[in-house]
């Protein structure tokens, strides 16, 4: 062989090469995201089904006046054995407060993927619930914050009667509160909870006092207009023992665009219900159960533009239940 030939061999070879190498960079991701959106759930109706004692869901889609799905979990706060639990303190190494003070360990909320707080606590049930901070989702392989890191939670969280996260008193108007204690619930605008309250999440807008919208909600419908968003949503009857919470999948143009504050508030006051907060949306809207075959993520969340991937999220409203009777 020549040496002409020869390099001219080794040319071919480096230039397939490359363009194999960038075909496959090129390639991948469009394979990957295909196959995440093949994998949602087709936005079939479901009516009243049961989940566990004292919890069904129900699946509602439409496409007008745009594509969006609904999930609703209608939940009996006085079901035998069904009992709310909210997402604790983990204790972490600090490497920051053990160079200074020596100490190993500290106890602080930090974020976890929903599906993954279910597991690790073997509930039946599970949401994201509190805003938080630090928050970046700019790209697919870079975001804020990823799970077990230091979160902030914005309002009050208590969990098994134990404190959070606090209200920050500077934060006006406070966030309101979701408080539970015995078999009951109750809907908080000035951020607080009654003493003896056992666990208990924040939101940031209560949307209906009384059934009826409120005045803080019709100021932020001038803020928000008509653009369609994920939500997460808890509300409660009068005798506050019947807990619905509202899920909306959002910003996956075709499959579900989401739905305004507005129509948000209609489909809640629809269901019954007297009092409403929203709770943390947009990509941290999850909502996930236990099932044989391990954690079911129940709707379709969006992080870091990736339809189907979980979002760490700062907290969580999870329930323990029984299983259903044959």
């Amino acid at each position: 062989m020549s040496r002409w030939h020869q390099i001219k061999t080794k040319f071919l070879k480096t230039e397939f090469s490359k363009t194999g190498l960038l075909w496959f960079g090129l390639l991948t991701p469009i394979v990957l995201y295909a196959s995440t959106v093949w994998r949602r759930p087709n936005p079939v109706i479901i009516e009243h089904q049961p989940l566990f004692q004292g919890i069904t869901y129900s699946r509602q889609a439409s496409d007008q006046p745009r594509p969006h799905i609904v999930h609703i979990l209608d939940i009996d706060l006085t079901a035998p054995g069904l009992r709310p639990y909210v997402t604790p303190t983990y204790f972490a190494i600090d490497l920051q407060q053990y160079l200074k003070h020596r100490r190993l360990k500290s106890r602080k909320p930090r974020a976890k993927r929903t599906s993954e707080f279910l597991k690790t606590h073997k509930l039946q049930l599970a949401v994201n619930a509190n805003f938080f901070l630090p928050f970046d989702d700019g790209t697919p392989w870079y975001y804020q914050p990823g799970s077990g890191d230091v979160v902030n939670l914005n309002g009050l969280a208590i969990s098994n009667g134990n404190i959070v996260a606090r209200l920050n008193p500077k934060n006006k108007p406070s966030p309101p509160t979701l408080c539970f204690t015995e078999q009951q619930a109750v809907i908080n605008d000035d951020g607080t909870c009654a003493e003896g309250t056992r666990q208990a999440v924040a939101g940031n807008l209560v949307l209906l006092e009384n059934g009826q919208p409120t005045e803080q909600l019709q100021n932020q419908l001038q803020q928000e207009g008509k653009v369609p968003y994920s939500f997460t949503i808890a509300a409660l009857d009068t005798s506050g023992t019947r807990l619905w919470l509202v899920l909306v999948d959002g910003k996956q143009p075709l499959y579900s665009e989401g739905m305004t504050l507005g129509e948000v508030t209609a489909q809640v006051q629809a269901l019954g219900a007297d009092t409403a907060v929203r709770l943390d949306g947009g990509g941290s809207t999850t909502a996930v159960i236990s099932s044989p075959h391990g954690a079911t993520v129940l709707n379709t969340p969006i992080h870091s533009k990736i339809p189907g991937r979980e979002r760490p999220v700062g907290n969580h409203l999870g329930f323990f239940a029984k299983p259903l009777t044959p």
